[in-house]
């Protein structure tokens, strides 16, 4: 919660927990006030008598005079909170990932479900991708077909993969496996280089794989070079797979001047994302795709760490104080009549 000249006041954790127990004092206090209040009838008998006249003791005293004592409590739980160092969750950008886009360029990608195709799509989907991505964030593209190339080795120079993301072309077959594999290599090199000598503090890294159908070569995504031993593979380089499977059923491309269906296909994307313990995104159209990206960037483009909150409630406590101290004055003042 954020206030208004106060900032983010936080209570989802604390370097010094047992501080808190400093809590006890205003509680104490509270306790001494209300015992102190039910004794205020017999010390007023004993100072006004049994009948005093109400012109110097009301019958019944102002409400408003527990407000001081109300702003001084908050105050001291404040201050309270605030000496036990309260922290707060921060997003802050990466300076340091890996990031691999692994793009199917088969032929079913021609399919114009998706406006003008879904490739022409998923190139402008993933050009924004690039575009959003913090700059400390190395990005590599990766296109399958029937073959695997690979186009941009990981780099923070995103423009370098907007550029080759403008010369893709289609071709025959679906080698999901070796696609992922390709990545996985050229993570591998970038991270060991940025991890140091040591290899102790490697970057994150993440593969994004984008791609309508299943995979056909092999024909058993559970062989060597397939699919599912990739993601296994991933999964033991702690390298999640994001997937993506795009498209629509009613998909479909011209051969030989016929049309034949190529229905989005994502049974094998599900599997991937599993096994490599990431997680799978679908999208039937540009819109779906561009959340998707949008979703994996907030999880790898951004590192959500603990920082000190204290300040807040420590600006907390000086308003509430200085609102105890300004209240007594004005409510609780004696003037000669």
């Amino acid at each position: 919660m954020s206030l208004p000249g106060i900032g983010s006041v936080s209570l989802s954790g604390f370097a010094h927990p047992w501080l808190l127990l400093t809590a006890l004092l205003p509680v104490a206090l509270v306790a001494v006030y209300l015992a102190a209040q039910r004794n205020r009838a017999s010390r007023l008998r004993s100072y006004a008598g049994d009948q005093p006249r109400t012109d110097v003791v009301p019958l019944q005293p102002s409400r408003w005079r527990h407000v001081p004592m109300v702003f001084s409590v908050a105050a001291l739980l404040s201050l309270t909170v605030a000496l036990a160092a309260p922290t707060h969750e921060i997003k802050t950008p990466r300076n340091r990932a890996v990031i691999m886009l692994v793009m199917d360029v088969s032929r079913s990608m021609e399919a114009d479900d998706v406006s003008p195709s879904r490739l022409a799509a998923a190139k402008d989907a993933a050009k924004q991708f690039a575009k959003k991505l913090t700059p400390g964030v190395n990005l590599g593209l990766v296109t399958f077909s029937g073959n695997t190339n690979l186009l941009v080795s990981p780099t923070p120079d995103h423009n370098a993969t907007i550029t080759a993301l403008d010369h893709l072309t289609v071709d025959d077959g679906t080698a999901t496996g070796d696609g992922i594999f390709a990545a996985l290599r050229a993570i591998s090199t970038l991270a060991d280089v940025l991890g140091g000598s040591g290899n102790t503090d490697k970057p994150p890294k993440r593969i994004v794989l984008l791609s309508d159908g299943a995979e056909n070569r092999p024909g058993n995504p559970d062989s060597p070079h397939g699919a599912y031993t990739a993601a296994r593979t991933a999964k033991e380089s702690d390298t999640p797979i994001s997937t993506i499977a795009f498209g629509t059923k009613g998909g479909k491309i011209k051969v030989d001047n016929q049309s034949v269906n190529v229905p989005v296909n994502d049974t094998t994307m599900k599997r991937v994302a599993e096994l490599s313990g990431g997680q799978m995104y679908t999208a039937a159209k540009i819109e779906d795709l561009n959340k998707s990206y949008d979703a994996i960037q907030q999880q790898i483009g951004y590192e959500i760490i603990r920082g000190p909150g204290g300040t807040a409630w420590l600006r907390l406590g000086v308003f509430a104080l200085t609102c105890a101290v300004i209240s007594a004055l004005v409510i609780n003042r004696r003037l000669p009549t």
